[in-house]
């Protein structure tokens, strides 16, 4: 029997590992940035077209290779930053392993012209599929010149699960702004298709946290800063009042590398309990110093999950630094007993004379039982003066309806369109009187029992049906605002409001742009009194980033679920009878009463037979 285990071929070998290090174009820009972050450059470059399909190209101004390394530099595990085993628990640089350039040269067509300052011409190296096809000498300036064409040209299976190029150039400028993140002290562009997005000067954290996000987060800023024999925390954090649903920037760093981690992120948000509403983000730019020891990067294949030898002491320190910065900007009430020194407390002396006891004002002739035709008590304990009868003279009591109610000058405001549907046969029966309990569940008798509906869910079941067939059918009139707002969101943001600007127009926003990623709010759906139309947008264009932009439809329904969650009438609103009778018949109208778009539960109905076995 032959031997049927071989060896891989290289080329093979390179392909598999492009599978877990490139998976798409945002990884070259993150490994080739990265490499010009350790070769010392001082301004980087990063040109892409078509999001990286077609081209990508890093320009570096750093050290650059020699004729040999240039060639080395795209074998397999070739790499500058470990000589021995020990080294990879020392590392303080971003790239190591020496797979990203083999496996960028597996699935590309790449080109490098590189030289040092040391040498007088510098050198141009072809490689494609793995294959040196050409390699000659070249005048270049001193530095690296990356271009990276056709991405998995030989992997059409991979090239077609790439996404859309909104989505792959949103990918490509988050991981650009998580490296120009770390290393604010280097000048960074970049261009997509020739328009450019970013022109980052070198300058401070907070400066280049503000170039990169907009000059409004600057005023939610609050510095945080903790050195300790663990690690030293510094970078900065949002105040309360910055808080949002969706969109928030959060950012954890390592020794200068961005990473993911749950529960650091519970540690900062346990800081904010009581501060901001249950559900909603505030922004965070943390960065860690630790020794490289304590924690291992090499666990994951894109190393954004890092492993912590002392967790449980970490995530106290950061605890307690965001506490400290909270409370050092009087964002939380404090009291420091060690810096303000001792607060006079007056301590209790038995030879003192006590307070006299307070005195008591009332009539000890009133009784409540006793008519009196001229004399009623009044609010406080006396009596009203006589003759309070004629305040009430001129009034038409016959215009109350026979059970005694006065009619409701509000209900034709929230009647039901003449056009409606009818409720279903479900509600046929149920009473015209509704309950409203703890601001929250409407409560009505029907024929099987006792109905109680949750307000807020149902009437953002019933806005949502509403707001998707204004974007199916492209109808949503603007209603014209009388101050238009302005609106500011970064180049990661705007990419994602391009995709999703024609459900927004079709829901009823009218936006004009001024530039600079900035928009005029000009019209907003009809039925939005009291929202925050700039934090809506905000809000829904995070959410859109969040979830993906590509699912066909999906955009659509995810914009009219947050349009809705927002006008829908909040929890603790009190709604009088003809309200809740708006929300229940208009409930019955929709195609689903039952849950919401999001799967939670509308209605329940406490059956008869179980109320009376409650008292049985």
């Amino acid at each position: 029997m032959s031997d049927i285990i071989q060896l891989l071929p290289d080329s093979v070998a390179n392909q598999i590992a492009a599978g877990e290090v490139i998976q798409r174009p945002a990884s070259v820009i993150k490994e080739l940035v990265e490499n010009s972050v350790d070769a010392g450059a001082k301004t980087i470059n990063v040109l892409v077209i078509d999001a990286g399909r077609t081209s990508i190209q890093v320009i570096d101004d750093g050290c650059g290779m020699s004729e040999t390394d240039a060639r080395m530099s795209f074998e397999r595990h070739a790499t500058s930053k470990i000589r021995k085993a020990d080294d990879l628990f020392a590392l303080r640089t971003m790239g190591f392993r020496g797979e990203a350039l083999a496996s960028i040269a597996a699935v590309a067509q790449v080109e490098l012209k590189t030289r040092t300052a040391a040498d007088d011409i510098g050198t141009h190296l072809s490689i494609s599929g793995s294959k040196v096809t050409g390699q000659e000498p070249v005048s270049c300036p001193v530095g690296s010149n990356f271009s990276v064409e056709n991405i998995f040209y030989n992997v059409p299976a991979r090239r077609k699960f790439l996404k859309s190029n909104a989505t792959e150039l949103n990918n490509i400028l988050a991981a650009f702004e998580r490296i120009a993140l770390v290393y604010p002290q280097i000048t960074f562009t970049f261009h997509s298709n020739g328009a450019e997005l970013f022109n980052l000067r070198g300058g401070g954290l907070r400066q280049r946290i503000v170039d990169i996000f907009g000059k409004k987060l600057n005023q939610d800023l609050l510095p945080l800063g903790v050195d300790t024999t663990i690690c030293k925390v510094s970078g900065f954090i949002g105040k309360p009042e910055s808080a949002r649903k969706k969109g928030a920037h959060q950012y954890f760093f390592v020794n200068g590398r961005y990473m993911k981690h749950p529960y650091f992120h519970k540690a900062v948000m346990t800081a904010y309990e009581r501060l901001v509403p249950v559900g909603e983000q505030v922004p965070y730019f943390i960065y860690f110093e630790i020794n490289p020891e304590d924690i291992d990067v090499n666990i994951h294949p894109t190393k954004t999950e890092i492993k912590f030898e002392n967790e449980q002491t970490v995530w106290q320190i950061l605890t307690a630094a965001v506490k400290d910065a909270l409370g050092r900007f009087n964002d939380v009430p404090s009291i420091d007993f060690d810096t303000e020194g001792k607060p006079d407390i007056p301590v209790f002396d038995p030879s003192r004379a006590g307070s006299a006891a307070p005195k008591l004002d009332f009539n000890p002739e009133y009784n409540p039982f006793k008519p009196s035709p001229s004399r009623v008590p009044s609010a406080v304990g006396g009596q009203a003066p006589g003759g309070w009868e004629k305040l009430y003279d001129g009034l038409d009591l016959e215009a109350s309806d026979a059970s005694g109610v006065m009619p409701d000058a509000e209900a034709d405001i929230f009647a039901p369109p003449a056009d409606e549907e009818q409720p279903a046969s479900v509600i046929d029966e149920k009473s015209p009187a509704h309950y409203q309990y703890k601001g929250k569940y409407i409560m009505t008798a029907v024929k099987s029992g006792l109905m109680i509906i949750d307000q807020h869910r149902a009437h953002v079941r019933i806005l949502y049906e509403k707001y998707l067939a204004r974007m199916e059918g492209k109808s949503g009139k603007p209603q014209q605002v009388l101050f238009p707002e302005m609106v500011q969101f970064t180049p990661s943001e705007d990419v994602v409001l391009q995709n999703i600007l024609p459900d927004l127009v079709g829901l009823g926003f009218e936006l004009s742009p001024l530039g600079g990623g900035s928009y005029s709010v000009n019209g907003v759906p009809a039925g939005l009194d009291g929202v925050d139309n700039v934090k809506l947008l905000k809000e829904m264009v995070g959410e859109s980033a969040e979830t993906g932009m590509s699912a066909t439809g999906g955009v659509s329904r995810r914009l009219a679920l947050q349009l809705a969650r927002s006008a829908a009438v909040p929890y603790g609103q009190v709604l009088n009878n003809a309200e809740m009778e708006d929300i229940v018949n208009r409930l019955f109208t929709c195609s689903n009463v039952n849950y919401t778009p999001d799967g939670k539960p509308v209605i329940s109905v406490l059956k008869q037979q179980e109320i009376e076995r409650l008292f049985g």
